[in-house]
């Protein structure tokens, strides 16, 4: 349909335009589905997935975890399935995270959002650079915990060949990290059906609802919550590209096929090591604990299987997670809601100075955290919180979009079901708000403050356009929240 063409013409690099007597630039490629499909999962298989079966039981029993993941799994469908409707939807509207925030509330609402899911991506990466290399220290020991210098060293390596690599053009770079999904996926089979030729049942049920130590079952359900949406970070990932989708309707077929594969290898790692280990074993392990799990079920050989699989997915979510990290700050610069130069490509059809931004950045990270004893889990947890404002965004604008009714002239039916589909998405946002707690969404103030100093320098770069009376609004409530967070760092009440 004519529909799904809209707003996907490709974007044409200014050196790219046919000049008088010269050759005329090949047009950068789109993505297919397969490539899509292989982004959305690539991203959301990275590390995450290596150390679940730790990081679920170090605060919560089997059945516990089993009803986290049936939140999960019906809030994470039902933002799939938002991603998915307004992807066909709305097709003019490129970039979703950012897009569908500035429909909702306007040009300030969507540059947080941008800005948030930028800085959630970046820092991911580098959890994902200290923990490559943490794994990498299985077979050499010189690279520590990962946040040595040789480590860090060894990362700085890797990030600049990413960045290269990506300069060549996004399709090759697509392309890249279709073939280590595909690799990444293999191990996680393996390990699936080792754990099932050794599961016992009467490990599984052992203290199923968790040791009094624990905490009530709500409080152990809510400590599930940051990691398995960490573990579901991506899952926008097609909507990010969908300026470059060959068709748009693979948009949200994309994001709906991604999301099944990876909900199903994710549960099956996380119930399925419970039948190996008990939940004190499994909260013991170190990571990645999938290691210490086949090396129960199948021997020592199974911890050196793990660590390489790990090495192999961490490297592809480093590229995925690259790729969307340049993507989410280049579309809001080419719309003139984030500073203009971040909007530049190159020849290749690459987001030049946007990649720039962002790996220059992980690169300062990964310098600091030679001196910052903030863990893993710290910063995986900062950056789901980044990301959860954007997701909330997403799932408002369904709602208004569905309620409205604007697309759904003469399908009543599908606009209630829609609307249904929209309230879950929300009603699950607002529940990982409730979850996360206070902490992290005062440190995301701390990031999302700077953002409005870049955004008020945008507008004033636009002939001095003024913030509305809502916009006023919301810096007010970034900056004092902000100013509370850093003062009760400072005090000492507010940690990492």
């Amino acid at each position: 349909m004519a529909t799904h063409l809209q707003g996907t013409q490709p974007i044409v690099p200014p050196a790219a335009q046919p000049v008088a007597g010269s050759l005329r630039k090949v047009e950068p490629k789109r993505l297919s589905l397969s490539l899509l499909i292989a982004l959305v999962v690539g991203s959301m298989i990275g590390s995450g997935i290596f150390s679940l079966p730790q990081n679920m039981a170090a605060s919560a029993g089997a059945g516990a975890i089993l009803i986290g993941w049936v939140i999960t799994g019906v809030g994470m469908l039902s933002l799939a399935l938002v991603y998915q409707t307004l992807s066909n939807r709305q097709p003019a509207l490129d970039n979703g995270v950012f897009a569908y925030a500035r429909a909702l509330g306007g040009e300030y609402l969507s540059f947080n959002s941008a800005w948030g899911y930028w800085i959630s991506a970046w820092i991911g990466n580098v959890s994902y650079l200290v923990i490559l290399f943490a794994a990498l220290s299985y077979f050499f020991p010189v690279f520590g915990e990962g946040n040595n210098k040789a480590a860090i060293v060894g990362a700085s390596v890797v990030l600049w060949s990413l960045h290269w690599m990506i300069l060549r053009g996004l399709r090759t770079a697509a392309r890249a990290n279709a073939l280590t999904t595909v690799a990444k996926i293999v191990p996680l089979l393996l390990f699936i059906g080792l754990v099932i030729a050794a599961f016992q049942r009467e490990t599984f049920t052992v203290d199923f609802w968790g040791s009094p130590a624990l905490g009530s079952t709500l409080d152990q359900v809510k400590s599930t919550m940051l990691v398995t949406v960490w573990v579901f970070i991506g899952i926008e990932g097609a909507n990010v590209f969908s300026a470059r989708a060959a068709e748009r309707v693979n948009v949200g077929r994309a994001t709906v096929i991604g999301f099944v594969i990876t909900l199903l290898l994710l549960i099956a790692v996380s119930l399925l090591s419970l039948g190996i280990l008990k939940q004190p074993e499994l909260a013991a392990l170190k990571n990645p604990s999938m290691a210490g799990v086949l090396q129960a079920a199948a021997g020592p050989w199974g911890a050196v299987l793990i660590s390489i699989g790990l090495i192999v997915s961490v490297g592809g979510a480093l590229l995925a997670w690259t790729l969307l990290a340049a993507e989410s700050v280049f579309t809001p610069a080419k719309e003139k809601v984030m500073p203009v130069a971040l909007g530049v490509e190159n020849t290749q059809g690459a987001p030049a100075n946007a990649l720039w931004l962002t790996n220059g950045c992980i690169q300062l990270f990964l310098l600091l955290t030679l001196y910052s004893s903030a863990s893993y889990l710290a910063l995986i947890s900062l950056a789901t919180s980044m990301i959860l404002l954007p997701y909330l965004f997403s799932g408002l604008y369904a709602l208004k979009l569905t309620w409205k009714g604007d697309t759904y002239a003469g399908h009543r039916g599908l606009q209630l079901r829609d609307m249904a589909i929209a309230v879950v998405a929300t009603l699950y946002c607002i529940w990982l708000l409730y979850a996360a707690g206070p902490k992290y969404m005062l440190l995301s103030a701390l990031l999302y403050a700077p953002g409005s100093l870049i955004y008020l320098g945008t507008l004033r770069a636009r002939q001095g356009q003024p913030l509305s009376g809502p916009e006023t609004g919301l810096l007010i409530i970034i900056w004092a929240a902000a100013a509370y967070a850093g003062w009760m760092l400072w005090s000492g009440t507010l940690t990492m």
